[in-house]
């Protein structure tokens, strides 16, 4: 059985906070959004005194101050730069990832036998808390939403120790037993009420409907819910299938690249790439991100990985100016003489590019020229046959573009 995973970093930003401050660690901490208006990102100590997501602040204000409440105001130059950290962590074990958003990814495991699957699994768990020290949950399934299901189970279920696969019927009928219908990925509040009206109030009652009892209550997106929770894939692994919230392009180097110009000339042309699927779906990135990183297997003191966030003044699908904050967050984090094996970009947090607003310092005769500029650009890498001839860089193993 082919197996697909969901990786979800638990209690993403305050998990960030306690990377750089571990003092924070087992007390009660609220991240804030960038007004200080409302919770955004809860501890588990946090959770268990009743404080939840979108909470306005100043109506807990007593609450906060009652139970000794650290709150944060959010740092998403950090959380940006953790997260490409996260990513190119877990593609050091398996490399063919579908970023989800921020903290969460689908990985797309090779055809290999359950046991070995979860081994795989537990490698991916262990090496982001090691190396990055962000703790994660990850559910196993047969299909994506099996795998949502499962990644909410082994956050949940602490003898799981992080990992939970769901590998028989026994194991996918035991956890949709315990998720509401409002629960399921992909089943929204209108159909929710629908469902509850009928009776159907947990996952596994959806589930058991029959396909004419399905096509009665749902529409076209509700009955491929159905199929998946019956173990039966519907949603297809296809990065241009739709709008992406993140893109990334990464490779792997053979033979490993030192020299910081070679590098320069690979970022340039992964971000080429990268801005190239930003502009084809219509948006525009909010921040980018570049991370390096030596073989994961050579001895730990030998070791290197690092990677840096920038978050732009205003949101962009310019290439030349994805580019250039691409090379200088390159050269901030190179290290001179190190045996880089990968490398890669990240566009982070895309918006629609109608609901960009402009800043003050730009005009729009710039942006119509820049426009015009990468629509030539990207007539030209289109007719390049590859693209990557136009550069001089070692024979990639790997080229993997995820979004």
């Amino acid at each position: 059985m082919k197996y697909i995973g969901l990786i979800d970093c638990n209690n993403f930003f305050v998990s960030c906070e306690r990377v750089i401050n571990p003092a924070l660690e087992g007390r009660p901490v609220v991240v804030a959004s960038n007004n200080d208006g409302c919770a955004v990102s809860m501890s588990r100590e946090a959770k268990a005194i009743g404080i939840s997501r979108s909470q306005p602040l100043f109506k807990i204000r007593d609450q906060l101050r009652k139970h000794n409440v650290i709150t944060i105001s959010g740092h998403h130059k950090l959380y940006g730069n953790l997260s490409a950290r996260v990513m190119s962590t877990i593609e050091s074990v398996v490399q063919d990832i579908e970023i989800y958003s921020i903290d969460e990814a689908f990985i797309h495991f090779p055809d290999r036998d359950a046991e070995t699957i979860e081994r795989l699994g537990r490698e991916i768990v262990t090496r982001v808390r090691r190396h990055v020290g962000i703790p994660t949950s990850l559910g196993i399934a047969s299909t994506k939403t099996l795998a949502k299901v499962a990644a909410d189970k082994a956050k949940k279920d602490k003898s799981l120790r992080g990992v939970c696969i769901l590998n028989g019927e026994h194991s996918r009928l035991e956890a949709l037993a315990n998720i509401p219908v409002g629960k399921i990925w992909g089943i929204g509040r209108k159909f929710v009420k629908r469902l509850e009206r009928s009776g159907i109030t947990m996952a596994s009652q959806l589930a058991a409907l029959s396909q004419t009892e399905i096509e009665m209550l749902l529409n076209v997106p509700g009955q491929r819910t159905w199929h998946e929770l019956n173990g039966i894939p519907c949603i297809d692994h296809n990065p241009e299938s739709s709008t992406k919230k993140q893109i990334c392009t990464t490779r792997t180097f053979a033979p490993s690249v030192t020299d910081l110009p070679t590098l320069e000339q690979a970022i340039t042309r992964f971000m080429t790439i990268a801005s190239r699927k930003l502009r084809r779906q219509h948006s525009a990135a909010k921040g980018v991100s570049v991370f390096l990183q030596t073989n994961s297997y050579l001895d730990e003191n030998n070791q290197y990985s690092n990677s840096a966030y920038h978050r732009l003044e205003e949101p962009t699908d310019d290439q030349l100016t994805l580019v250039t904050h691409c090379l200088a967050l390159l050269r901030k984090i190179y290290s001179k003489g190190l045996p880089y094996r990968r490398a890669g970009v990240y566009i982070t947090e895309t918006i629609p590019i109608t609901h960009i607003q402009p800043s003050l310092f730009s005009s729009i005769d710039d942006r119509k020229k820049r426009k015009r500029l990468n629509t030539a650009l990207d007539d030209l890498n289109e007719d390049a046959t590859p693209i990557h001839h136009a550069v001089s860089i070692p024979t990639p193993t790997r080229h993997q573009t995820t979004s």
